[in-house]
């Protein structure tokens, strides 16, 4: 598993750890069952705190992505498929309303917003 973080993101790393993730497991490159590294052993490799690897684990098995064992471990959770694509969907529609929010910001109207997108669709 690989985890890159950014100190200077606005983005706080257990979120960035979370993203990273759960691209991972719904991109197949975290398989079902698959042991992630222990708490302690992430966050000496990443240098940063365990309550903060902790954080990011806890929130992965609130939503569905991983189990944890007391005692064994965290692993992958079975996923449902459906689950997976809803929620890079999810994803996706946070990231398109954080840009609109920018674009009204700068008084951009709809017709130039859409103009856009287009364009990047044709890319």
């Amino acid at each position: 598993m690989q985890i890159i973080l950014n100190n200077a993101s606005m983005i706080p790393i257990y979120e960035q750890m979370v993203d990273q993730i759960k691209n991972q497991i719904i991109d197949g490159k975290l398989k079902e069952t698959e042991s992630l590294p222990s708490v302690r052993a992430l966050a000496a490799s990443l240098k940063i705190s365990a309550l903060t690897v902790k954080k990011a684990y806890d929130r992965l098995e609130e939503e569905g992505f991983v189990v944890t064992v007391h005692g064994k471990g965290t692993y992958v959770a079975p996923t449902n498929r459906a689950l997976a694509v809803e929620a890079r969907r999810k994803t996706v529609e946070e990231d398109f309303a954080r840009a609109l929010e920018k674009a009204r910001a700068v008084g951009m109207e709809p017709e130039e917003i859409r103009q856009i997108i287009e364009i990047l669709l044709e890319e």
